[in-house]
């Protein structure tokens, strides 16, 4: 479930609203009414670096909803291209390097 909270109610809570965060819930930040943040929680966040998660705090990079399955895009298509239309695609792509 997902809730919304304005800044007075979330600074009187925070506790609160931070232990639901952890059960997974996300929390709307509103002040005056209008949306501002969102709280949400990290994934699994022991599988992170101190670094990586650092760096998702200052918004710098944003960790994934879920974890990541090569099985998956290994099931996905693949692409259909002409090989001469890949190989022209390569070699303009080397040209402008």
């Amino acid at each position: 479930m997902n809730r919304s909270v304005n800044v007075a109610e979330l600074r009187r809570g925070l506790s609160g609203y931070l232990k639901r965060v952890r059960r997974g819930e996300e929390i709307l930040v509103r002040d005056r009414n209008l949306p501002i943040a969102r709280i949400v929680p990290l994934t699994d966040a022991g599988e992170y670096s101190q670094e990586l998660l650092e760096l998702a705090a200052e918004g710098v990079v944003r960790l994934p909803k879920r974890p990541f399955r090569v099985e998956e895009i290994l099931a996905m298509p693949a692409p259909n291209i002409p090989l001469d239309k890949l190989l022209a695609a390569l070699d303009a792509d080397r040209e402008e390097a």
